[in-house]
């Protein structure tokens, strides 16, 4: 097993933190009631440098002149293995994973002093679990503990998500070839909802066709809890229920992304459930798509984070004011903040490893510069709640359309692929 980009990664971390030492837990087990778990996920920043499966690990990487990266994992036990299947052990990961040492996990709060012992910097992801400070706080003092024997503990103490959130920001070669195929596998699975869609049908079992289709082709699962909503419940932006039926002349919004080896694909579309949209729904349907054609041609290198936001909201205003929403000039209403009524979300944010991924968005008072390797979704909207002073054609209409896009030298490339217009959409849920 070759893990290249995983020691590479490391590397580069461990010249970060120069003479210090960073601790790297993953995250543990949780019970979902009495005795049983849910499904177990990693902690990213763990999974990021390690590519390691399993809970109950720890990386520890030791910097200066002769770097170290450790693995604490569980050892071997014959009888857990029976129970729970397959694990590596310290022996195995270490020649797996391309570790210069690993240890059984019993192991780490007595080895950790000795790594900390002596070094100028500590570098952890401080207050991001209570338990985890303390072991941290343990291991210091009992470093000060040794202090009459010329042991020093550490006196900086560093977040390390700072330097980890630069690095994800922008994918290396691997992360974008996963992030590719987890945008195949999602696209097809909005595919298959529209086909399957049909009115009297309930929101769940569009779910149920999107969990299949994800899991057929090889996804590890959902990446966040899909979103299924049909008529008004479109216009809850965080809508999860998905339990009601379908009827006849309304819109269903999906928003379902799938997770493949850790990385999430993030599409939202929206198409009529009878398979045709009417002139209402069209016209909204454009003034969101033309506001996302907008948005895709502010993203490029040197532009800011931003600018993609602006963009779509220009178009999203003006769109409102021919539907005869809003009155008034564009610039206005964007100052006042008239658009909000319909439109109370920013158009994307950062994608990878977590569906709203890490990275800085402003860097001191200025939005981060894009750069090649950074993965944004592009996801206007408009919710057009039910109110006395809103037309019945157009009232209950929520649309929202999510694509993923990779920041390139020449700009921008949209890697989603799921039927976006108007036409692509009628013709997949054409029914002979």
């Amino acid at each position: 097993m070759t893990h290249a980009h995983l020691l590479a990664r490391r590397k580069r971390l461990l010249q970060a933190i120069g003479d210090g030492v960073a601790v790297v837990p993953t995250a543990p087990e949780a019970i979902r009631n009495r005795d049983a778990h849910y499904p177990y996920r990693f902690d990213s920043y763990f999974w990021y440098l390690t590519g390691f499966p399993e809970p109950e690990a720890v990386l520890v990487l030791v910097g200066g002149k002769r770097p170290r990266s450790i693995l604490f994992c569980r050892d071997k036990n014959e009888e857990r293995e029976i129970w729970d299947g397959f694990r590596y052990g310290p022996k195995a990961a270490k020649e797996a994973f391309g570790f210069d040492a690993a240890y059984p996990i019993d192991q780490f709060d007595r080895k950790l002093p000795e790594l900390l012992a002596d070094r100028p910097a500590l570098w952890h992801s401080i207050g991001h679990d209570s338990a985890w400070d303390a072991r941290i706080a343990a291991a210091l003092n009992a470093v000060r503990a040794q202090a009459r024997a010329g042991k020093r503990a550490p006196r900086a103490i560093h977040d390390l998500r700072a330097e980890l959130d630069a690095m994800r920001l922008t994918k290396d070669a691997h992360e974008i070839d996963t992030m590719r195929r987890a945008a195949d596998i999602a696209s097809a699975g909005h595919a298959r909802a529209m086909r399957a869609c049909t009115p009297g049908i309930a929101e769940y079992e569009l779910e149920a066709e999107l969990s299949y289709e994800f899991r057929r082709r090889g996804a590890d699962g959902h990446a966040y809890a899909p979103i299924v909503a049909g008529g008004a419940n479109a216009c809850v932006l965080h809508y999860v229920a998905n339990d009601k039926i379908l009827s006849d002349h309304t819109l269903v919004l999906i928003d379902a992304g799938c997770e493949v080896a850790g990385y999430a694909a993030d599409i939202t579309r929206t198409f009529p459930v009878k398979g045709r949209f009417s002139a209402a729904q069209k016209d909204v349907y454009e003034i969101v798509l033309a506001a996302q054609a907008a948005a895709f041609d502010a993203i490029a290198p040197g532009r800011h984070f931003m600018e993609a936001h602006e963009a779509a909201l220009r178009v999203l205003t003006r769109g409102l004011v021919d539907l005869k929403l809003l009155q008034g000039e564009v610039d206005n209403l964007i100052e006042d903040g008239a658009y909000k009524r319909f439109y109370m979300h920013r158009t994307g944010h950062w994608l990878g490893l977590d569906v709203h991924d890490a990275g800085d968005y402003k860097i001191g008072n200025d939005w981060t510069v894009l750069a090649p390797g950074m993965t944004v979704t592009v996801e206007p909207g408009l919710y057009i709640r039910p109110a006395a002073d809103i037309p019945p054609a157009l009232a209950g209409i929520g649309i929202r359309i999510e694509d993923d896009a990779l920041v390139t030298e020449g700009g921008c490339d949209v890697y989603t692929s799921a039927p976006r217009t108007v036409a692509e959409i009628e013709e997949v849920m054409a029914r002979d």
